[in-house]
């Protein structure tokens, strides 16, 4: 241990040359350059960690920093006021810290692309002053925390930067983040260190790596959904694919179109807390589905993660409690309003805020219904109501005194009670994720109608596959229109960051 330092010895910062800021009009070269800036930085840490695991004295800290893109704009000019997203909002400087340039590429060409077209500037990439976490450094499949056991004669914490959790939050996106006098305004609603944090979660809860996520994202309460995704998703990849190029389940098991077979001698793990599917296009065009399990703490939690890969659309697809007389079990029912009664979100999204239907994805599920289903019109009401939905954090409210609970929901007017919905739009809301909402009605505790065994059975499997069926279709109608139709302005507030 001779060659070791005591923890009380000052250390000189060691990091990579400085980086001169180079400025681009081509949003590829930009990206490349961001690319080469991160691939560059994380591997001075990784080798530098690598060498002091096989006893190399110490004699620094280490320190490598996150690329960030600039603009810069003097001008009120108006930009296409049609878009939510691509533009600032007033002249000033703004600037965005970048992680994973490699996995955001498509991304970032494309808000690069809007940004230019409608303000008419170069951007800059530059070295941020943010240093990159060791443990992100790695990335995925890194067991760094297992390696620095290694580290008996000083915390890793005094050789590398570790995850700060005090800048590691949700300000920017909560609109409650005004930069200091002088300091430049956000470009983009997640920090770099708060992206890495997300992409670190999501795949400890999914088993699935975040290059496989794909735009379009359900959610589902019940294994049942998960299991019929997976037998159409293997059909279709045994097939031919229909346009899907692959489908990936949980451990990064991959089925490539035209096989009926996993590649290789793939073992699937043992199930996380909330596995991931996903049924692969071109483009991240395809679509993840990813069970949720129950109660709005899970709702919150993948929804906090799936965000920063800054999908087009979610929906959810689930059971409820169907509280009017008139619905029958196996009918469905459209949210074009949410009453929060689950809580996760109060600090973050207060109750007053109104969470709004979508026009765009409220037409596409009722379609994607009246297809799978064959009603039209006027008797597709036989089997679907819209109106609001209630989401509770206490599945068993029926035990307790029912009077309040049943007063409120009767007051907004409620035709339905799960515990996911309501969390799931209001993230989307905070996010500016584009959501729906269609459920099944498993269950009318007001009245009486409780699923015995057999009954829940025949429910199951007469009702889940058209219910799934109609999600997928709603989906694909979603991922035929532009992008830019997708996003609504409704999601937009006073002053937005430019990126999507």
């Amino acid at each position: 241990m001779s060659n070791r330092i005591s923890p009380f010895s000052p250390l000189d910062i060691s990091s990579p040359s400085p980086f001169q800021p180079r400025t681009f009009d081509d949003p590829g070269k930009a990206v490349e350059a961001l690319t080469e800036l991160y691939e560059r930085n994380t591997a001075f840490l990784i080798d530098n960690f690598t060498m002091l695991a096989k006893g190399a004295p110490i004699t620094a800290r280490y320190r490598a920093f996150y690329p960030q893109v600039s603009i810069e704009t003097t001008s009120f000019g108006h930009v296409d006021s049609r878009l939510s997203y691509g533009h600032v909002t007033a002249p000033g400087v703004y600037t965005t810290t970048i992680t994973r340039p490699q996995l955001f590429k498509h991304y970032l060409k494309e808000q690069l692309t809007l940004l230019m077209r409608s303000h008419n500037v170069p951007v800059v990439v530059s070295e941020s002053n943010t240093p990159i976490p060791i443990h992100f450094a790695f990335g995925e499949g890194a067991h760094v925390e297992a390696s620095a056991t290694i580290f008996e004669d000083i915390p890793l914490r005094d050789l590398f930067d570790t995850p700060d959790l005090n800048t590691t939050d949700d300000e920017i996106a909560n609109g409650e983040y005004i930069p200091p006098p002088g300091e430049p305004s956000p470009l983009a609603p997640f920090t770099a260190q708060r992206i890495d944090y997300s992409l670190a979660r999501l795949v400890h809860y999914t088993a699935t790596s975040a290059a496989h996520f794909q735009n379009f994202v359900l959610f589902t309460n019940y294994q049942f959904y998960i299991d019929e995704f997976c037998k159409w998703a293997r059909d279709l990849m045994a097939s031919g694919g229909d346009g899907y190029t692959e489908f990936v389940e949980p451990g990064n098991i991959i089925t490539k179109a035209g096989s009926g077979q996993p590649e290789g001698d793939a073992i699937a793990p043992r199930l996380p807390q909330m596995p991931a599917y996903h049924l692969k296009k071109k483009g991240h065009a395809g679509i993840t589905m990813i069970n949720i399990g129950v109660g709005p703490s899970n709702a919150k939690t993948i929804t906090d993660h799936v965000a920063v890969l800054r999908p087009h659309a979610w929906l959810m697809l689930g059971h409820c409690a169907g509280l009017r007389n008139s619905q029958r079990l196996g009918d469905y029912v459209l949210a074009h309003a949410y009453m929060r009664e689950d809580h996760v979100l109060d600090d973050d999204l207060p109750v007053w805020v109104p969470i709004p239907a979508l026009a765009e994805v409220q037409v596409a599920l009722e379609a994607a219904v009246a297809e799978i289903t064959g009603y039209e019109g006027f008797e597709l009401k036989r089997i679907m109501r819209t109106g609001t939905v209630g989401t509770i954090d206490n599945r068993n409210w029926e035990l307790r005194d029912q009077a309040g609970p049943v007063k409120r929901l009767s007051q907004a007017r409620a035709v339905a009670l799960d515990m996911e919905s309501a969390t799931i739009a209001a993230n989307g809301f905070r996010f500016r994720v584009p959501y729906g909402t269609l459920l099944c009605v498993s269950d009318k505790p007001l009245h009486g109608e409780l699923k015995l065994p057999g009954m829940a059975t025949a429910f199951y499997r007469t009702q889940v596959n058209q219910h799934l069926q109609i999600g997928i279709r709603a989906i694909q109608k979603l991922a035929a229109m532009p992008p830019e139709a997708l996003h609504s302005r409704k999601l937009r507030s006073f002053f937005e960051t430019a990126f999507q």
